[in-house]
């Protein structure tokens, strides 16, 4: 055997070079999904983190590695810094020693509440300590921590966070579902499609836990409205995480395949800027991109340069559809000993770079074919032309995958008296197969001293082609790094096009709007109350339900002040405060709301508290617990924050405990932030409150068959029916416990019911709100479709698109005339097909609209359809075998009646034009189209 074939096998099918350097992949697979990233490959992708404390909070620096970049963020409350530590996943953590001491002087951190929720996150969590600098000196650690150089430099990408609301608080984004919490709705999921995962969902999840500023969130609002309107088809939006990408090309471990995924990133940022629509929201996602990755890039400067690095790549990349280097072949030679051996560098690179190697390796397989043929073959027809009994000789050649040889297989094959017969000489060549090491293989497998020596060649050769291809890849990996902050920056784009694609597909599906977002200053047509912008929603939902369903209720949220809410267990006090933040949260991030229509101020803070739990680890109750939250919450309160606390001061004291709700009452008053505090202390309203612009709000009750029901509705006034009886039967309580708590009940409080009942205020009428409307545009744009010469069109699947296009036009024209005739619409509309391309999906301004379409397969048979959900059924026809590449022409009709006609129409039509249908039998299920008189129809000449 030759020893060339000493390389052993990696893990994942990759082959080990001697120098220990990574090969290339191998096609049949083997390599990690994004899915199931190694320890590594989190490692490379998590950044080191470091606390520290200022006078102005705590401080949060981030170092990530592979990028060789580092972000600060200074002012954060502790609940803030926890919620930053349990989303960044932060591989190596340091703290610094200033948080060491406390305002109570002691050296214990942890230790008499200050810090405790902090101490409680880091010290479940392997840390060291460090003193210094707290960006300098965490710097020397991670150099220390990677063995890197002490010249080695580190990029500051922080953004300013001037005019920029706080970072979520933990108990908010846990409380909306921000950071995934059981029991909790997940606003995640309900923001995006379920088949959207990944580095989008990533995005749009640190978006939320940290709110961009108003001229980002304006920015994201304007590309998605225009993203909720396109008519042309959009890109697949390919997804490469960017640490991921620094790292290989740092390595010089890029592989064919990640460098067609780069070239795929690149090509899709051009292809959105020849697309008039498309260049639009490029152009618009240029500064969210800035804020994700810190880095400043001119437009045309991203886009030439995307230009550049494609063309370097499509001119070094072997590309899908290039079929110049096949696999070599043999009728004597198993095909799976070439496949394997030559499948690890073929199609990497293109043929014109290692026409040498690649001829070197022909021949060689040539001359191993040759003397497979000349040493096995005569011993194989002597075999086959023995005729014996059972036991008689056998023979076959076979491929040694183990050991990467072609050798010959056999027993009872030597004649027991030699007599000079056809194949006797090749069998006295044979000799035992032997591995690497010298030792015999079995007693079964043979070779002969040519076969060996073409072995050889052939893998020389081969190894030689590798060496080649490793080479060339590792210096395009080199000549890409000096590229590396456009390949971040695209990718990143790529991330953010993607993620708020698939959030309009889903707002839409939902039927939400956009907010009007109101900045510092206010929008002209608003006026102000008190010096303070208000906020504004009419038809306001759970954003759990879908109100596409109609199971939602309904609420007109008019907030110019803080609201002291009221009402019934059950009666959607905790349901309306999480709908309301979660609203002004994505408001305030560009995103579509869950409502008829809203004005949303520009908040600098939104807070939520609900229910607290006590921390035996701190040593807190419940209720101090829930102090040390308000106490952040009121900290960190100004008069353009959005402050819900869900039953105030639920667990202490009724008395006491009422009196300390009516002077937290009472300081945010005093504040002028907008708000909501729920309470059932109704002694609140007895006490001496000095306020100015809290009013009073209730959820309603009606009052049916004898029974207090909740209706879920907002109104006016106040509410103190808890429905606390009603609650305990429901969930269980024995009808004797019920009956004796309500007679304690009358028995100390009868009289004080006898003096509600002259003064309670009629809770089951809701107060009117004059909501307003924006307007939900729909496309009305029209796509100009060019006229082409068939000579022009190098691919035969585009002479296709374009005769199918012209058919579809001719065939349906007449009939949606006859339509709009019907209808008495006065302008007719037009065919217009809009193409889908093999890696683009169709736009969201398809989602609840009629289309009809018409799939172009890869063997240039076509399938008619129609539907309402376009973007679905593309996915499921791609998901079918060798249909992943599938094209689609679609044109939008106005209802599904309609579109089955004109579905039906062109079923029975165009194979009569010459096209091959799959689904013909479909044309059957209704009784029009068949005998409809259709001219020739015009192709492309």
């Amino acid at each position: 055997m030759s020893p060339l074939r000493k390389e052993k096998k990696g893990k994942n099918g990759k082959t080990i070079s001697p120098a220990g350097g990574l090969l290339l992949d191998s096609p049949q697979g083997g390599r990690r999904g994004p899915s199931a990233p190694s320890v590594t490959e989190l490692k490379c992708h998590s950044p080191v983190g470091g606390i520290s404390r200022s006078a102005s909070g705590y401080c949060i620096n981030l170092v990530l590695e592979t990028m060789k970049t580092y972000s600060s963020e200074d002012g954060l409350t502790e609940e803030a810094i926890v919620t930053k530590l349990r989303t960044c996943r932060c591989h190596h953590l340091f703290l610094h020693a200033s948080l060491r001491n406390n305002s109570s002087g002691t050296c214990r951190w942890g230790e008499f509440g200050e810090g405790g929720l902090l101490w409680g996150e880091c010290s479940a969590r392997q840390f060291e300590w460090f003193e210094g600098n707290p960006v300098n000196d965490l710097l020397l650690k991670v150099k220390e921590l990677y063995g890197l150089d002490d010249e080695v430099t580190f990029r500051n990408v922080t953004v300013s966070s001037e005019n920029r609301p706080q970072p979520l608080t933990l108990g908010t984004a846990t409380q909306i579902g921000a950071i995934p919490t059981d029991g909790i709705p997940c606003l995640l999921k309900v923001l995006l499609p379920s088949n959207c995962s990944g580095l989008p969902v990533l995005y749009i999840r640190d978006l939320l836990l940290n709110p961009p500023a108003y001229e980002i969130a304006s920015a994201i609002q304007e590309t998605c409205k225009l993203m909720s309107n396109v008519t042309c088809s959009i890109p697949e939006f390919t997804c490469v995480s960017s640490a991921k990408l620094v790292k290989l090309l740092e390595q010089r471990e890029a592989n064919h395949i990640e460098f067609c995924r780069i070239k795929n990133v690149l090509d899709e940022i051009l292809n959105m800027y020849k697309n008039s629509e498309l260049k639009e929201i490029l152009k618009l996602l240029m500064d969210p991109t800035w804020v994700a990755t810190g880095l400043k890039i001119d437009f045309e400067t991203l886009v030439s340069e995307c230009e550049g690095a494609s063309y370097r790549i499509g001119e070094m990349i072997s590309l899908d559809g290039e079929s110049d280097q096949k696999i070599s072949s043999s009728s004597v030679i198993p095909s799976d000993f070439f496949e394997d051996m030559e499948s690890s560098w073929k199609g990497r690179v293109k043929r014109r770079h290692i026409e040498e190697e690649f001829t070197d390796v022909q021949r060689a397989a040539d001359a191993l074919t040759l003397a497979v043929t000349e040493d096995f073959l005569p011993i194989i027809f002597r075999i086959k032309a023995t005729t014996a009994p059972f036991g008689g000789p056998k023979g076959e050649i076979l491929y040694a995958r183990e050991h990467e040889a072609v050798w010959f297989k056999g027993k009872r094959f030597a004649p027991s008296v030699w007599a000079g017969t056809p194949g006797e000489e090749q069998i006295k060549r044979l000799k035992p197969a032997a591995d690497s090491r010298g030792r015999k293989v079995g007693e079964e497998w043979f070779t002969t001293m040519k076969v060996e020596d073409a072995l050889t060649r052939y893998h020389e050769a081969g190894a030689k082609a590798k060496v080649k291809v490793l080479e060339l890849l590792r210096g395009l990996s080199s000549e890409l790094q000096s590229k590396i902050n456009i390949l971040v920056f695209a990718s990143m784009l790529l991330v953010i096009a993607k993620a708020l694609f698939a959030h309009v597909s889903e707002g839409r599906r939902r039927k939400w709007v956009f907010p009007i977002l109101a900045g510092c200053n206010g929008p002209k047509d608003v006026k102000p109350l008190n010096g303070a912008y208000g906020m504004k929603i009419t038809g306001l939902s759970p954003y759990w339900f879908n109100v596409a369903e109609g199971s939602a209720v309904h609420n007109t949220v008019d907030m110019q002040s803080l609201f002291l809410l009221t009402g019934p267990n059950g009666g959607g006090k905790s349901s309306l405060l999480r709908s309301i933040c979660a609203a002004a949260l994505l408001g305030i991030c560009g995103f579509m709301v869950p409502a008829h229509s809203a004005l949303i101020p520009q908040f600098d803070s939104i807070m939520l508290h609900m229910k607290s739990y006590d921390s035996p680890a701190d040593g807190k109750s419940s209720f101090q617990v829930e102090m040390s939250e308000i106490q952040s919450i009121i900290a960190g309160t100004t008069k353009r924050s959005l402050v819900l606390i869900d039953e105030i001061c639920r667990g202490t004291e009724t008395a006491k405990g009422t009196c300390i709700a009516g002077s937290i009452i009472e300081t945010l008053d005093k504040i002028g932030c907008l708000g909501i505090v729920s309470t059932h202390l109704h002694g609140i309203f007895t006490l001496p409150l000095i306020t100015k612009n809290t009013v009073y709000k209730a959820m309603g009750t009606v009052y049916v068959d004898g029974k207090t029901k909740p209706t879920w509705k907002l109104i006016e006034g106040i509410c103190r029916e808890s429905l606390a009886f009603e609650t305990a039967k429901k969930e269980g309580i024995p009808e004797t416990i019920i009956q004796r708590a309500e007679g304690l009940y009358l028995s100390v409080y009868a009289k004080v019911l006898s003096e509600q009942s002259v003064t309670k205020p009629d809770l089951c009428s809701s107060t009117s709100a004059n909501g307003f409307d924006e307007s939900h545009f729909q496309s009305s744009g029209t796509l100009e479709v060019a006229t082409y010469n068939s000579a022009e069109l190098a691919n035969p699947m585009q002479v296709l698109q374009k005769e199918v296009e012209n058919a579809i036009r001719v065939i349906c024209q007449e009939k949606l005339n006859e339509f709009y005739k019907k209808t008495n619409v006065s302008d007719l509309a037009e065919v217009h097909c809009v193409l889908i391309g093999a890696r683009e999906r169709p736009p969201p301004s398809t989602i609840g609209a009629s289309s009809v379409y018409v799939m172009l397969r890869p063997d240039k048979k076509i399938y008619v359809g129609e539907t309402d959900d376009l973007e679905g059924r593309v996915r499921a026809h791609r998901s079918k075998e060798a249909m992943q590449n599938a094209s689609f022409l679609y044109f939008i009709v106005p209802g599904k009646s309609l579109a089955c006609q004109l579905e039906t129409l062109l079923i029975n039509q165009l194979p009569n034009q010459g096209f091959q249908l799959t689904n013909m039998a479909d044309g059957k299920h209704r009784n029009f189209g068949t005998s409809i008189s259709i001219g020739s129809v015009p192709v492309c000449s």
